[in-house]
C-alpha cells in the first residue's frame, strides 16, 4: 500500500514537472516570434508558415508511440523517451540562444525549431501514454492533474516571457528554457520506471511493433473511436486558424507591447487553468459531447469578437485597444485547446490496456495535423483577402470566415461517442 503510493507520488512529480515545461514552451516560442518579426524581419504569411511548419515533427506521434510501446530500453519504455526529448529540446534550444547572436538564418533557426519540437513531441508521447495507463478509472484525477501542471508553465512561461523580452531581449528566452529542458533531462534519468507501479503490460519480448501496429488498427476500427477522432481532428483542420496576422496586426499595426501581449497569453493560460479546475470538480460527471460542442461554440463568439476588436467596434465604445488584446485575445487563442482535456479524458476510458501510447500518440499527432492544416489555411485565407504587412483592410472579412467554419462542425457532434447514448441504445436492444 505504501508502495503504491510512493508509485503516485513519483508519477505526480514526474509527470507534474514535465507537463509544467512542456507548458512552459510558451517562454522561448513568444522569443521565436519577437526574433522573426524584429530581427529577421519577416512578414505576416511568412511567420505563421514557420509558426506551422515547426509543429510537423508532431505528426509522426504515432510513430513514436508504437516505438515506446513495444522498444524498451534496461526494461523501460516511457522514462528514457522522456529524458531523450528534454535532452533534443535542451540542445536545440541552447544552439539557437548561441547562433541567436549572429547572423543566424531563416532556414538554420527553421531546423532547430524542428529538432525541438521533435524532442517536445517524444516528451508528450510518453507522457500521454503514463496517463493513459494511470489514469484508467472513470474519475481519476490525473488528467486534470498534468492539464493543471502545464497551464501553470504557460501562466509562468508567457509572464516571464513578456518580461525578459522588453528586459533583456528575445534571445535571453532561448537560453533560459534550454537550461530548464536540460534541468528536466537530469531529473528523469534518475527516476526508474519501476517505482511509477505502473500497470503491468504485456512482455516487449512477445510482441514487437509490428504486433502493436496491428493492436493500433484494430482499435482504430472502433467506431466509438474512429469517429470520435474524426469529428476532434475536421472540426480543428477545416478552420482558417490567422493566428500570424493577429499577431501582427496587434504588434506592428496597433503597437502593443511585447510584455502586454505576453500578459494576454497568460490570461489564456489563467483561463486553461480554471478550466481544468472547474472540469475536476464539477464537470469530471459530464458528457464529453457536451462539454466539447459547448466549446466549439463559445469559440465562434469569441471569433466574431475579434471581427468587431478589427472593425473598432470596441474603440468606438471606448474599450481600449490594450485591454481587449489583454482580456480576450488570449483567451481565444487557448480555447483552441480547451476541448482537450474531456477529449483526451474520454479517449483514455476507451482505450484498450498496452496500446496506451500507441493510441493517445495517435490522437495528439491527428489533432497537431488538424492544426497544421488549419494554419496553413489561415495562410491561404489571409492571401484571398489580400492582408499585407501594409493592408490589413481584408482582415474582418477573413474573420467573418473563420467564423463560419467554427460553427460547421457543430451540425456533426453526434460523431462524438457518448457512454450514456451508447447504454440506452444497448437497454432498448435488449
Amino acid at each position: 500500500m505504501n508502495s503504491d503510493g510512493g508509485g503516485s507520488r513519483r508519477i505526480r512529480w514526474l509527470l507534474g514537472f514535465g507537463f509544467f515545461v512542456q507548458g512552459f514552451r510558451g517562454f522561448p516560442w513568444l522569443g521565436a516570434n519577437f526574433f522573426l518579426t524584429d530581427e529577421l524581419r519577416v512578414n505576416p504569411s511568412v511567420l505563421q508558415l514557420l509558426q506551422n511548419s515547426a509543429n510537423l515533427p508532431m505528426v509522426a506521434k504515432p510513430i513514436y508511440g508504437v516505438v515506446s510501446d513495444a522498444v524498451y530500453f534496461f526494461g523501460q519504455h516511457r522514462v528514457p523517451y522522456i529524458a531523450f526529448g528534454a535532452l533534443l529540446q535542451a540542445v536545440s534550444w541552447l544552439a539557437i540562444a548561441y547562433l541567436a547572436r549572429s547572423n543566424v538564418s531563416i532556414l538554420a533557426l527553421s531546423l532547430y525549431l524542428l529538432l525541438s519540437n521533435l524532442g517536445a513531441s517524444v516528451v508528450e508521447v510518453a507522457n500521454d501514454a503514463i496517463v493513459a495507463e494511470a489514469g484508467k478509472q472513470k474519475n481519476s484525477e490525473l488528467p486534470s492533474f498534468v492539464w493543471m501542471a502545464s497551464s501553470l508553465g504557460g501562466i509562468l512561461g508567457n509572464l516571464l516571457g513578456g518580461i525578459a523580452i522588453k528586459t533583456f531581449s528575445s534571445q535571453s528566452t532561448f537560453l533560459v528554457f534550454g537550461l530548464l529542458a536540460l534541468v528536466q533531462f537530469f531529473v528523469t534519468i534518475n527516476i526508474r520506471e519501476k517505482s511509477l507501479n505502473l500497470p503491468e503490460n504485456p512482455s516487449p519480448s512477445s510482441g514487437g511493433i509490428k504486433n502493436h501496429v496491428s493492436d493500433l488498427s484494430r482499435v482504430l476500427r472502433k467506431p466509438e473511436i474512429s469517429y470520435s477522432i474524426a469529428w476532434m481532428a475536421l472540426s480543428t483542420a477545416m478552420v482558417p486558424v490567422l493566428t500570424g496576422t493577429m499577431f501582427f496586426y496587434q504588434t506592428k499595426i496597433l503597437g502593443i507591447d511585447a510584455s502586454l501581449v505576453g500578459v494576454s497569453k497568460v490570461v489564456g493560460q489563467v483561463a486553461m487553468l480554471l478550466w481544468g479546475v472547474a472540469y475536476n470538480r464539477w464537470l469530471k460527471s459530464t458528457s464529453p459531447r457536451k462539454l466539447i460542442a459547448a466549446i466549439q461554440g463559445t469559440m465562434a463568439f469569441f471569433v466574431v469578437s475579434d471581427l468587431l476588436f478589427v472593425r473598432g467596434v470596441y474603440r468606438g465604445i471606448g474599450v481600449p485597444d490594450s485591454v481587449y488584446v489583454l482580456f480576450f485575445s488570449g483567451i481565444l487563442e487557448s480555447l483552441f485547446y480547451f476541448k482537450n482535456l474531456p477529449f483526451t479524458v474520454l479517449m483514455t476510458r476507451l482505450c484498450p490496456r498496452g496500446c496506451e501510447g500507441s493510441l493517445m500518440a495517435f490522437v495528439m499527432s491527428a489533432i497537431a495535423l488538424a492544426f497544421i492544416v488549419s494554419g496553413y489555411l489561415g495562410i491561404v485565407l489571409a492571401s484571398f483577402v489580400q492582408v499585407t504587412v501594409d493592408d490589413y483592410s481584408g482582415f474582418a472579412g477573413g474573420l467573418a470566415v473563420e467564423a463560419i467554419c467554427v460553427v460547421i462542425p457543430l451540425v456533426f457532434t453526434s460523431w462524438i461517442y457518448d457512454e450514456k447514448e451508447a447504454e440506452e441504445k444497448s437497454k432498448k436492444k435488449e
